[in-house]
């Protein structure tokens, strides 16, 4: 038995209605159409170059819009993470997952995930000084559409800026880190006891290794080579016993400057008790170095060849961009970063 009614035995209300819709559904289905063929003949008419400098921009900005809030494209530019990072190697980093900001340099989005010991972050170099955020943008939408082939924030030599620095997040608010003679130990926050790095590492089952690029039969010879820095530097003639120091270190490709550093201020401390520049200067690498809340001490994996937080010092979380992701070049090193 047939369903159908006739439209004229409805009430009334029900053919208002009915008509109403049969007019609203003409509306937009003739709106639809006449937009198409609007399109249609646009784009019949317009000029090629037009056409592709559209598509460049609209390309552009989502490159912006990856690039600045889900994954920033990064080429390693020095030996400091080595092994786990090499020269050369083109990496993602995840800018979501500790909140991204708004724009460059500035409002950083919130995020529940804050950066966890052993990560590997990426943060702006506290030395970088910045031309601004029109060029930050610029520099970064050509970076990521070259796929980190061209870098435009170069200096006077041509040489990319370290605008960003990478490394592994070592300690945490809290903590008091010491280091001597290449080896870190670890005073962790509310803890009384100094542990070794390496042995903690080894504990917690992290698989990257620490590299040292200096034999530790070295290291007497760079002592040696910090107390004769300090002798020149009081205007004293260099004990004999101290000479050989710089002709033994001559064949070295690195030095650790931070042991250096330490052999000389134990010196001009005790030429000099009563200046507190050197007492308090000797006084981080023989008593540690405390990690205030909030903040975390970068170390980079080659620890003798590493501008970090050993020499500019913590930084804030807040400051954290992102984490290390993966390797996407060369191809014989794809992978995730750990």
């Amino acid at each position: 038995m047939a369903l159908y009614v006739s439209f004229s035995k409805m009430p009334s209300k029900s053919q208002d209605f009915l008509l109403t819709l049969q007019i609203a559904t003409e509306t937009i289905l003739t709106y639809r159409k006449r937009r198409k063929r609007i399109k249609k003949e646009k784009a019949k008419n317009k000029n090629f170059l037009l056409d592709w400098i559209e598509a460049f921009l609209w390309a552009a900005g989502m490159v912006l819009l990856i690039n600045q809030y889900l994954f920033q494209a990064y080429q390693i530019p020095s030996g400091s993470m080595i092994d786990t990072l090499l020269i050369g190697d083109r990496i993602f980093v995840n800018k979501l997952v500790y909140g991204p900001e708004l724009l460059p340099g500035l409002l950083k989005l919130p995020s529940p995930i804050k950066p966890q010991r052993n990560d590997i972050i990426i943060f702006e170099n506290p030395a970088y000084i910045s031309r601004g955020t029109a060029f930050d943008i610029a520099q970064r939408v050509i970076f990521m559409l070259t796929l980190s082939l061209v870098d435009i924030d170069r200096d006077e030599f041509g040489q990319p800026k370290p605008h960003f620095l990478i490394k592994r997040a070592v300690a945490m608010g809290g903590d008091q880190v010491v280091s001597n003679q290449g080896n870190l130990m670890i005073r962790f926050a509310g803890e009384n006891q100094w542990v070794n790095e390496s042995e903690y590492n080894s504990l917690m089952g992290y698989k990257h290794n620490i590299s040292h690029m200096i034999e530790q039969r070295f290291y007497p010879a760079l002592d040696a080579y910090g107390k004769a820095i300090a002798y020149r530097n009081i205007g004293l003639p260099i004990p004999l016993e101290l000479n050989n120091a710089e002709l033994i270190l001559s064949g070295l490709e690195y030095l650790d400057y931070y042991t250096i550093d330490r052999s000389r201020l134990e010196l001009l401390r005790a030429a000099f008790p009563h200046d507190n520049r050197y007492r308090n200067r000797h006084a981080r690498y023989t008593q540690g170095q405390y990690i205030p809340e909030n903040r975390i001490l970068p170390l980079g994996d080659n620890r003798d060849n590493s501008h970090d937080g050993r020499e500019f010092g913590p930084v804030h979380s807040s400051r954290v961009l992102g984490r290390g992701s993966m390797i996407h070049w060369p191809l014989n090193r794809i992978g995730s970063i750990h």
